[in-house]
């Protein structure tokens, strides 16, 4: 209750600055052309790596299910999961939890290269 009435008191007190920052007339308009502003930057990834994670594990469960993947290649895309897994770890570890940008970048390669692989894998045919 003592701290509700602190924060109130401070509000109250700091209300009248923060209004007289604030204006009511409008500025006149502008004879320049607009400005161009850049674009956006485009995300690193449309998803988040332990999405593709999930979802690329969802399709290699989905290959042996329906025999679309053999032992062999089904545990070849296994291992190259776990090598991108161990990285990540290795590089959260060394970044207090945190991936940076090009830690980002480089997971993303290589889940792009998994994911063609389990693609190739699953649509080479029979003769495997």
């Amino acid at each position: 209750m003592k701290m509700k009435a602190v924060t109130l008191a401070a509000v109250l007190m700091l209300a009248p600055f923060a209004m007289r920052g604030q204006s009511t007339t409008t500025p006149p308009p502008s004879t320049a052309p607009p400005a161009v502003t850049p674009a956006p930057a485009a995300p690193i990834t449309g998803r988040s790596i332990h999405e593709r994670k999930e979802r690329q594990q969802a399709r290699i469960a989905q290959g042996i299910k329906n025999g679309s993947l053999s032992p062999a290649e089904t545990a070849r895309l296994e291992h190259q999961e776990a090598g991108i897994n161990q990285e990540e770890r290795g590089d959260r570890a060394q970044n207090n939890g945190k991936l940076t940008g090009a830690d980002k970048r480089l997971i993303n390669k290589q889940q792009n290269q998994e994911s063609r692989r389990i693609h190739r894998e699953k649509h080479d045919g029979p003769a495997r």
